[in-house]
Order: C-alpha cells, then sequence, then structure tokens
C-alpha cells in the first residue's frame, strides 16, 4: 500500500513537472501577428489651407468735434443707421479762458477804431461835399471806414464763434456733430456730460462716434509664408465664423500682403477678402473667424488613407495584399493630399487592399 501511494506521488509530481515545462514552453512561443488591410476607394479631396482672423467693416470713421466742451446731448444709439449729415450730438461750448479773454478786447478795439473812423468819415465826407478835397482824398477815408465796420464785424463773429458756436450769417454751427458718412453707429465712447477735446494740429481730439458701413464687410486674416505662394487674388474662401456655428459665409480674396510680419515666430501675410453677406445673418464687427482657402481640388480620384503610404527616400510604395496574410511592396505615384487621404495617380485601382499601418 506505501509502495502504490509512493508511486501516485511520483506521478503527481511528473505530470505537473511536464505540464508546467509545456505551459511555459507555449506561452514562451510568439503568437503570429494579424495584418488588417484598407481597400483604396473613389473619392473627392480639397487640398486647403487656414487663415485665421476677424470680420470687419471695410471702412471705419470716427467722428470728432471741431470743438472743445462738454456732450450736452446725443441724438444716437449704438447700432442706429444714419445719413451723412445727420446730427450725432451737441456741444456745450468750453472755450479758452485767454483765448475768450482776447476775442474780447479785439472787439473792443475794433469798435473803437469804429468810432474813430466815423468821425473822420464824416468829417472828410463834408468837406468832399464842399468840394474841398477830391475824390481819391475822400475815396481813402471811405475804404478805411469799410474796413473798421468789417473788422468790428470779424470780431464780433469771432466772440460769437467762441461762446455759441456759430456766427451771425452762417447757416452751419460749430457745436453741432454731423455724421460725415452714412453708416451705422458702431460706438459711443462717451456719455452726455463727458469733456471732449477738439481736433486740431496738436492733437487728434476726441472720437465723438465711430460709424461703418455694415453692407460692405471684409475678412481680414493671417497666413503662413509657407501657403502664401499658393494663393493668389479672386481666389474663394469659406468663412466659419465662431459666433454663427454651422452658417459659412463665402468670400473673395482681394489682397495679399507684400510684406510678411513676426508672429510667434513664424512669417505671416495679412490678407483681406470681401465677404459676401446674408440676408438671414447679421455680421457684426470684429467677429472672429477662420478661413479656408482651397488651393486644389479633385473630384472622383482612387484615394488611400495617407497613413497607409511607405515613403523611402523620394520613393513611395503600399503594400498590397496579394493573399491571406501575404503582401508585397508595390511603387505608387501620388498626387493631391488634404492630410488625411492622398491620392493615388499611378499602382493601384479601386478595390485594391493595401496593409493598414
Amino acid at each position: 500500500m506505501k509502495k502504490f501511494i509512493g508511486y501516485a506521488v511520483l506521478v503527481l509530481i511528473a505530470v505537473v513537472f511536464i505540464g508546467t515545462a509545456v505551459f511555459l514552453y507555449n506561452k514562451s512561443q510568439e503568437k503570429p501577428v494579424t495584418y488588417t488591410s484598407d481597400a483604396a476607394f473613389k473619392t473627392t479631396i480639397v487640398k486647403k489651407t487656414v487663415a485665421v482672423g476677424k470680420v470687419i467693416p471695410r471702412r471705419e470713421v470716427e467722428i470728432k468735434s471741431q470743438v472743445s466742451g462738454v456732450v450736452e446731448k446725443l441724438y444716437v444709439t449704438a447700432g442706429q443707421n444714419v445719413n451723412k449729415g445727420d446730427i450725432i450730438a451737441k456741444i456745450t461750448l468750453a472755450p479758452n479762458m485767454v483765448m475768450l479773454n482776447q476775442a474780447e478786447s479785439q472787439l473792443e478795439t475794433a469798435k473803437l477804431n469804429l468810432q474813430n473812423a466815423t468821425v473822420e468819415f464824416e468829417r472828410q465826407k463834408k468837406l468832399f461835399a464842399e468840394k474841398l478835397i477830391s475824390a481819391s482824398e475822400y475815396n481813402k477815408f471811405l475804404l478805411n471806414y469799410d474796413l473798421q465796420k468789417e473788422a468790428v464785424t470779424s470780431a464780433e463773429n469771432n466772440l460769437l464763434l467762441m461762446k455759441s458756436g456759430a456766427t451771425k450769417k452762417s447757416d452751419k454751427v460749430s457745436n453741432m456733430i454731423p455724421a460725415t458718412v452714412t453708416g451705422m453707429v458702431l460706438d459711443l465712447p462717451f456719455k452726455e456730460g463727458a469733456f471732449i477735446v477738439e481736433t486740431s494740429s496738436f492733437g487728434a481730439g476726441t472720437t465723438i462716434a465711430t460709424l461703418a458701413d455694415m453692407n460692405d464687410m471684409i475678412f481680414e486674416g493671417m497666413v503662413d509664408e509657407s501657403e502664401v505662394g499658393k494663393i493668389r487674388e479672386g481666389m474663394e474662401l469659406v468663412l466659419d465664423v465662431g459666433a454663427l456655428e454651422g452658417e459659412p459665409f463665402t468670400a473673395t480674396l482681394e489682397y495679399i500682403s507684400p510684406k510678411g510680419v513676426t508672429d510667434q515666430g513664424t512669417i505671416k501675410f495679412q490678407i483681406r477678402a470681401a465677404v459676401k453677406l446674408s440676408d438671414k445673418l447679421f455680421l457684426r464687427s470684429n467677429y472672429s473667424a477662420n478661413a479656408d482657402i482651397v488651393l486644389d481640388k479633385k473630384e472622383n480620384v482612387v484615394a488611400i488613407n495617407e497613413g497607409n503610404l511607405i515613403v523611402e527616400e523620394k520613393a513611395q510604395f503600399v503594400e498590397i495584399e496579394t493573399g491571406p496574410q501575404k503582401f508585397e511592396k508595390r511603387a505608387v505615384k501620388t498626387g493631391i493630399s488634404d492630410g488625411i487621404n492622398i491620392e493615388i495617380v499611378e499602382g493601384l485601382k479601386e478595390g485594391d487592399k493595401v496593409k493598414h499601418r
């Protein structure tokens, strides 16, 4: 009985040892690699570049005042359409006190000169009537009298202009600020009660309003130097406006800058394109947008996933399936690529299977 138990233990140990050895052997053997394949297919490939920028009016006009003072009244609001000549704002004048004092002094001086000229003119007029002086002598005093009257009128107008913004005979008022173009009011930087500075040779002055024609919009963006040589004026752009998802706009490229600028370490060139507006959607100024510029387009061409292409030096290959898990290398000639799929000009036909890489 003891011998039987001993034999049984030995057999059990042998079985465990052999089983372990078989398991370890099988585990050490690599499983055969199974490759998948992708079929060549026909599709449309569009090669394009993307320009990042914004949509803006072609022309924005800043309305400034010719006089300094306080904004008494604003007659428009942002978003309102105005015509050329419409009044934007009224300014309560705040003239320079030194200049005002000079204007008042000039008026008093002109009045005194006129009084003296009047007295002398009346005396010479009597002498001329009595034929005691010649006509030429009389005309000198008449001219001086007329000049002094004009000097008074000019001084009065100058003082009125400084105080009220208008002269006696003027049909235009300098403290009433008109729109210089027809368009939409984009911005009113200052509210009623704010002090503004006049435009002069010493400074641009305070902007009262910004106007723009919102029916003439352009896309303004930047293109990388590696792509700028592939685009030209007249090309069509497809605009993706971030605020209007799913509603693309088209535009026509009309300007490519001749000079590049450095942007985050790369050279980029500014472009502008005229936007074709939609009757249903309103494009606001400074909407951010991406523009797809179509560089090339091929329809109904044989293509494969670009990741399945093998590039060795200047040659291009694919591994074509010749049988179950059997592949052979074949040279191909490629065309355009959209970054995902690449056109196969020669070497493959639709339905040919190539190794998935």
